[in-house]
């Protein structure tokens, strides 16, 4: 995991793309109400984005449709719901600390993140996400069971490829849980 490039412009870009084909697919599919979806994004402020393209990064694909105006907000896999980090960088991080290669102090201090975030974001792994409708169905499929204790690392280590394949399957597989529902 330690491999992936965390700074590379290549990997962002393709994050950006697929978030384009997550918001067109979700622009086709149309309001609830049968209404035409209108770009309607949301600004972000993103942690953990290299400066270079740290503008492509500052929106969040959404929609409002213009008949009922309701809000339509796409899958994404740069963003994981409302968290100001993206999604990448809370994955990893979770990861490593979730590893105990090294004290919540320590990798702190590396990632510039603080210990109370790295201890909400384990907290949020182990009981919030475990607990999602979500995680219930997809995570019954893999065999043998995902060690729960240990994500986001043990679900990582599922999918297979190169770290920066692997870690495009695991926030592709995320998608869902990235959007409230009603959204």
């Amino acid at each position: 995991m330690c491999h992936i490039p965390q700074q590379d412009p290549k990997f962002f870009r393709l994050l950006i793309r697929i978030d384009q084909e997550l918001a067109e697919s979700t622009r086709l599919l149309g309001c609830r109400c049968g209404g035409v979806l209108h770009r309607a994004n949301y600004p972000r402020k993103p942690r953990g984005c290299p400066v270079e393209i740290r503008a492509e990064f500052e929106s969040r694909f959404s929609f409002c449709c213009a008949r009922c105006r309701c809000r339509t907000t796409s899958m994404s896999v740069r963003f994981l719901g409302r968290r100001v980090y993206l999604s990448l960088v809370m994955v990893l991080v979770s990861a490593r600390h979730a590893g105990q290669s090294c004290s919540a102090n320590r990798l702190s201090k590396a990632v510039n993140i603080s210990v109370r975030t790295l201890q909400r974001w384990r907290t949020w792994w182990q009981q919030a996400f475990v607990s999602t409708p979500f995680w219930q169905i997809q995570g019954a499929r893999f065999m043998p069971t995902v060690d729960t204790r240990l994500l986001p690392a043990s679900l990582f280590d599922r999918f297979t490829g190169s770290a920066t394949e692997a870690l495009q399957c695991l926030l592709v597989f995320l998608c869902p849980i990235t959007r409230r529902e009603g959204d």
